[in-house]
């Protein structure tokens, strides 16, 4: 009697182990490949832009060079509404700052008041393309100070 429980049980166990190990077939062929989605391959091949930020003073002046009471250079685009910005914490930003990543099309460009809050920034409306890329590689725009104390 003892024998024969053994017996069953065992052959019970053996059965169990060997139908979960066999083929996974049926599971593979029902798994279809994800297509990437037109989107996905449009945003794949969009090429981008390095940009160049500097300011110009009240007086004209186009400066590429110091610390200024900015909380961060934006590029607003106008078709899309998405926002590119150079935010830093600390308040004063060095210039020039650079934004990489920025795709083709037009933008309005403008600054934040820094910690500071001493120097109001206008905006100026662009157009990002190969076009406007200079000798340095970058797109370089100058954001008009409007104001400073």
């Amino acid at each position: 009697m003892k024998i024969s429980i053994f017996k069953t049980i065992t052959f019970t166990l053996l059965s169990t182990v060997v139908i979960s190990c066999s083929s996974n077939d049926d599971m593979v062929t029902d798994a279809k490949p994800q297509a990437h989605s037109e989107t996905s391959k449009e945003a794949s091949k969009t090429k981008t832009y390095k940009v160049r930020f500097g300011l110009i003073s009240l007086n004209g002046t186009k400066t590429l060079s110091g610390s200024h009471d900015v909380g961060s250079f934006l590029a607003e685009n106008t078709v899309t509404g998405e926002v590119y910005d150079t935010y830093y914490s600390g308040g004063f930003q060095t210039l020039p700052a650079y934004y990489e990543g920025i795709p083709a099309g037009t933008y309005i460009f403008s600054a934040m008041q820094g910690q500071g809050g001493w120097t109001g920034y206008g905006s100026v409306t662009g157009t990002v393309s190969d076009a406007q890329v200079d000798a340095d590689g970058y797109i370089t725009v100058y954001i008009p100070v409007t104001w400073a104390e």
